[in-house]
């Protein structure tokens, strides 16, 4: 996309005053937003950590599990936090996979596409109607609120306030472009696959949606491991890969890329272990297409198609099975190459 390109960063839950130091060097740097994402726990903790610390950059939830709490309690938690920040926040939503929403947290998740869309229609209802006593109930197909009796403490600071969709497969990114304000790339996304199947998707749904592309915000993810030494930055990114493979609700999307046998194989060694201990069977060439490993001219090479396509990016390390000192490496490369 033309324009100025927008880099976003990441924060994690970390010791409230390193996590400070972190979200205020990285806002000095000019990265123009901050993710903090749900891998168990809540993504909102590190956001308000985050906001309280910095006074330009966007914050925004990458991503909070829409089925994971109650969409009241979601649209109450978008609202403090864009109070807490002074209207900075985006509400990042994902669906993330059966086995999370069902087996951890114990919630619903049959018909995810239709489940979301409710769930963003309830949270938009609640953020725009709900203090006006306009709102008394709702009654949809997965969620029947009763708000005869919310007394709103305050009102919100943004009726409008942005929703964007996580997304892997095309499904969720036509859900995106049709009712949502952005669409969030998964991290695990090819840089192929961004480059060919995200614009088909976002043409249908955006078409739906009766909506213009300049109406969207598209922000793509993307496993970054820049290193001096390319067989370490390699080996570094197959536990992340490994992580992912091993969810059998994503072998569909490994097996579009040629890569199924590989992660049935891992799926297997996970039902038995764990991912780390599957890492090696990770071969060289899927640990390349899903993770952007070399050079730091090896890899601006490798990512910059993105740009055909993205609004805004998001380069993250390669997370999975690397301690911290390894992580902090990886995240100041990034910061040197792109932003620095």
């Amino acid at each position: 996309m033309t324009g100025k390109r927008e880099y976003w960063s990441v924060v994690t839950p970390l010791p409230a005053p390193l996590l400070s130091q972190q979200a205020q060097q990285l806002e000095s740097m000019g990265v123009a937003g901050l993710f903090a994402p749900q891998v168990y726990g809540p993504p909102f903790i590190p956001l308000a950590v985050a906001a309280a610390a910095t006074s330009r950059v966007k914050l925004a939830s990458g991503i909070a599990l829409a089925f994971a709490r109650s969409p009241f309690e979601t649209a109450m938690a978008a609202m403090d936090l864009d109070r807490v920040s002074g209207g900075r926040f985006v509400l990042g939503l994902g669906s993330s996979v059966r086995a999370w929403s069902e087996g951890f947290f114990g919630m619903p998740y049959d018909k995810p596409i239709d489940r979301l869309r409710e769930v963003v229609d309830i949270i938009r209802s609640i953020i725009t109607r709900a203090h006006t006593g306009e709102l008394k109930e709702y009654r949809g197909r997965y969620y029947q609120l009763d708000l005869r009796d919310f007394q709103p403490l305050s009102q919100p600071l943004r009726t409008d306030l942005p929703i964007w969709i996580a997304a892997l497969r095309g499904a969720l990114i036509r859900l995106g472009a049709e009712i949502a304000d952005g669409v969030i790339g998964h991290p695990i996304w090819s840089v192929s696959w961004a480059t060919s199947e995200l614009p088909k998707a976002l043409k249908k749904g955006l078409a739906k949606g009766g909506r213009t592309r300049e109406q969207l915000q598209v922000n793509i993810w993307q496993w970054v491991a820049i290193s001096s030494d390319p067989k370490e930055a390699l080996n570094d990114a197959r536990a992340t890969v490994a992580f992912y493979a091993g969810a059998e609700q994503y072998e569909s999307y490994f097996a579009a890329h040629g890569f199924r046998d590989e992660a049935r194989r891992i799926q297997e060694g996970v039902h038995r272990g764990d991912y780390l201990s599957m890492a090696q069977l990770v071969p060289d060439e899927m640990a390349q297409t899903f993770v952007a490993c070399g050079t730091p001219d090896e890899v601006r090479r490798k990512l910059e198609p993105l740009w055909e396509v993205a609004d805004s990016v998001c380069y993250v390390p390669p997370a999975y099975g690397l301690a911290p000192d390894k992580l902090l490496l990886y995240g100041a490369a990034i910061a040197q190459t792109f932003y620095g």
